[in-house]
């Protein structure tokens, strides 16, 4: 069985208990979050099972918010990037009244559009993002999955991924002021991977 496999069984477990389950895929950037996300959802529609499926890079912050020059760059983007409280508004109304018109991030143009969301009687929520097992997020996941790739195996990915930074030096230079110094804070604060329902390695 391969991993996505055993998520979804996971998932499907929590839905014939509760109807509604909410699992976060959760993992630091270039882990491939996204790529087993959706593949998740296609194995729980596949059985019959309604998916929502949401981003975290779709709660983000304005601009001005989370690249505010008073603080180093990977402060920015560890305390001011998420709009934690607003994605737990929005997973609240979907679990008690089953539908939610949602504020999403349009980063073509720095604001945000409207999306609607409906759970049936059997419907799995699924988050994929970064940072998610922060204490912002705490109670918020049935089921939490730790994507484990190497800073060295994920740098690798987003130098082909990323290039909308730039060149190579461009992506290391944002990398390594920006997202490793974070991700790094998040791995000592939280252990993602020690405190994770299932761990993937990859």
């Amino acid at each position: 069985m391969d991993d996505t496999q055993k998520i979804c069984e996971k998932a499907a477990e929590l839905v014939n208990k509760n109807g509604v389950a909410v699992i976060g895929i959760d993992g630091l950037g270039g882990a491939g979050k996204s790529t087993i996300s959706e593949g998740v959802c296609a194995c729980l529609e596949k059985s019959g099972i309604h998916t929502i499926l949401l981003h975290i890079d779709d709660f983000i912050t304005p601009r001005k918010i989370r690249y505010d020059e008073r603080f180093p760059q990977w402060q920015c983007y560890y305390e001011l990037q998420w709009r934690y409280d607003y994605l737990r508004r929005v997973i609240d109304e979907l679990r008690q009244n089953g539908k939610v018109t949602a504020e999403l991030y349009d980063k073509e143009n720095d604001s945000y559009i409207s999306a609607k969301y409906c759970t049936d009687k059997r419907t799995v929520i699924i988050i994929e993002g970064i940072f998610l097992q922060r204490k912002e997020l705490d109670g918020v996941f049935g089921l939490m999955v730790y994507m484990d790739v190497s800073e060295e195996e994920r740098l690798k990915r987003v130098l082909t991924r990323d290039t909308y930074i730039g060149d190579d030096s461009e992506i290391r230079r944002k990398y390594e002021d920006r997202y490793f110094p974070a991700e790094r804070r998040y791995v000592q604060e939280y252990e993602p991977a020690q405190k994770a329902d299932m761990v993937i390695k990859a």
